[in-house]
Formats: structure tokens, C-alpha cells, sequence
């Protein structure tokens, strides 16, 4: 079993910045991916970004290039969001998943461990 905990969420002004940390404990030597997913309030939840164990990273939201950042310390089980640049439409759940398979992706079915979620509020 893997446990994932988020925090670092908050509300903030557009523009602003936050921080999200995924503290991952458990039988983390099977994970090969974690990932950042959000869902705001009537959508599907929805692909962030994605890092494999070796460092490889992808971003599914054209919207999050260039504003988010995720970065993972592999001695401390943690993977982070930095989140620049904020806009209103950034507001959502967000969630850390964890998945055992080496794909490179942004499909929630890959991964079967997820974290309670921190909200991201932001505001105009």
C-alpha cells in the first residue's frame, strides 16, 4: 500500500504563486510515476503533470506549461507543484496520484493511489 499526502494549497490573487507538496509513504519501491491531477467543480478531473522515478516529466494541460513546475525528492518520497503565474482558471481540487506502470502519461487509469486532495483557490 502507498499513502499520499498533499499540502500547500491556499488561496491566493492572480498572479501569485504556491507550492505543492505529495509526501508519498508506504511500499514506495513498486511506484514508477507520480502525478498532479486537479478537478474543479462540475469538470472531470484532469491531467496536471507527470514524473517518472528517473526524472522525466510531461505536462498534459497546455495551459500549465511555463507557469507549473514538477520537481520530486526521491530521499524524501516528496513531489512538488510549483505553481506560477496563477490565474483564476487554475482554481480546483488538486490531486497527488501515484501509479506502478513506466508510461509517461496523463491518463488517471494508470495510476492506482491517490491522495485526499488540497484546494487551490484563486482569485481576479
Amino acid at each position: 500500500q502507498v499513502q499520499l499526502v498533499e499540502s500547500g494549497g491556499g488561496s491566493v490573487q492572480a498572479g501569485g504563486s504556491l507550492r505543492l507538496s505529495c509526501a508519498a509513504s508506504g511500499d514506495m519501491l513498486r511506484i514508477n510515476s507520480m502525478a498532479w491531477f486537479r478537478q474543479a467543480p462540475g469538470k472531470e478531473r484532469e491531467g496536471v503533470a507527470t514524473i517518472m522515478k528517473g526524472g522525466n516529466s510531461t505536462y498534459c494541460a497546455d495551459s500549465v506549461k511555463g507557469r507549473f513546475t514538477i520537481s520530486q525528492d526521491n530521499a524524501k518520497n516528496t513531489v512538488y507543484l510549483q505553481m506560477n503565474s496563477l490565474k483564476p482558471e487554475d482554481t480546483a481540487m488538486y490531486y497527488c496520484a501515484a501509479g506502478l506502470n513506466w508510461r509517461l502519461g496523463c491518463n488517471r487509469n494508470d495510476f492506482g493511489y491517490w491522495g485526499q486532495g488540497t484546494q487551490v483557490t484563486v482569485s481576479s
